[in-house]
């Protein structure tokens, strides 16, 4: 079953090729932190700060095509966990039809923070990354 979560915190770190970010549930203790890039993080930091750039960046143009195209950002779901590797889907409306696109949890992660869409994590990927509870 899925479970809401929120991003709680973004850790930028410009020594590192690796950022962080880590995802609370919404009624609940667990967390998830997920690795990510820096130009990912740079993404989801400036679209969280509601800084806009003279020209679209990637994400902000894969916002712009789903809006284009009647359709709209729905929720993210993280759904698996694979040797070490998340997996997540964006779950877009368009013309009375739910899709499912498959992303990388940081590229839906920065698509969603914009606009407040709801995050879920499937509840197996949480019992992996917390199990103590």
């Amino acid at each position: 079953m899925p479970v809401q979560m929120e991003l709680s915190r973004i850790l930028i770190t410009e020594t590192r090729d690796y950022q962080l970010i880590e995802l609370r549930e919404v009624d609940g203790e667990r967390r998830l932190p997920i690795v990510i890039g820096l130009y990912e993080a740079a993404a989801i930091e400036r679209r969280l700060k509601g800084i806009v750039i003279k020209r679209p960046q990637t994400h902000d143009l894969l916002t712009n095509t789903i809006e284009t195209l009647g359709g709209r950002l729905d929720r993210i779901f993280i759904n698996d966990l694979r040797d070490d590797t998340f997996f997540a889907q964006l779950i877009i409306h368009c013309n009375g039809e739910e899709i499912e696109v498959d992303s990388r949890p940081s590229d839906a992660i920065a698509l969603g923070v914009a606009t407040s869409v709801p995050i879920f994590v499937a509840d197996h990927v949480l019992d992996a990354t917390n199990p103590e509870g």
